[in-house]
């Protein structure tokens, strides 16, 4: 019976393999974090207002102040409803993000905004973009912080 016992014992031992790969082909197959795209469906929750002194002061939206921002691969539309303002705002046109920058050139917009792309067709904003929140700040020429809007994805 010990012999037997000894051969089923060997016989086990050589035929379970280690079947698991080498650690560089298992880092292969894990695929990195995708890189944040702002393709989608944003809604503003806040501005941030950056004063002289350096204090920031933080507006949170409501149901009378809302804006929401719709990118494509290459198209931005926005709107922004504030029941306070008897005045519509949107616009539409093109948008790149490269190199930390988001830059949006309108097209056109409601009729305040159109006023508005007469004198200046063209958005800077230096941008922090993660998967499901971004905000775009405007920077004087200095680099300085003036205001911040930050958004949550919502589709």
């Amino acid at each position: 019976m010990k012999p037997l016992l000894f051969l089923l014992c060997i016989t086990l031992s050589f035929s379970c393999k280690n079947e698991s790969k080498p650690v560089t082909e298992i880092s292969e197959t894990i695929t990195p974090e995708e890189t944040p795209t702002i393709e989608g469906a944003w809604e503003l929750v806040s501005y941030l207002n950056y004063r002289s002194d350096g204090a920031v002061d933080t507006i949170k939206t409501s149901n009378t102040n809302k804006q929401v921002k719709m990118y494509s691969a290459s198209k931005v539309m926005w709107t922004r409803l504030r029941v306070s303002d008897s005045l519509d705002w949107f616009g539409y046109g093109d948008y790149t993000v490269k190199d930390g920058l988001l830059t949006e050139v309108l097209d056109y917009g409601s009729k305040a905004m159109n006023n508005v792309i007469k004198e200046q067709k063209e958005f800077v904003f230096n941008i922090v973009l993660e998967k499901n929140k971004f905000s775009q700040i405007q920077v004087d020429d200095e680099g300085t912080p003036l205001y911040a809007e930050n958004y949550i994805r919502i589709e």
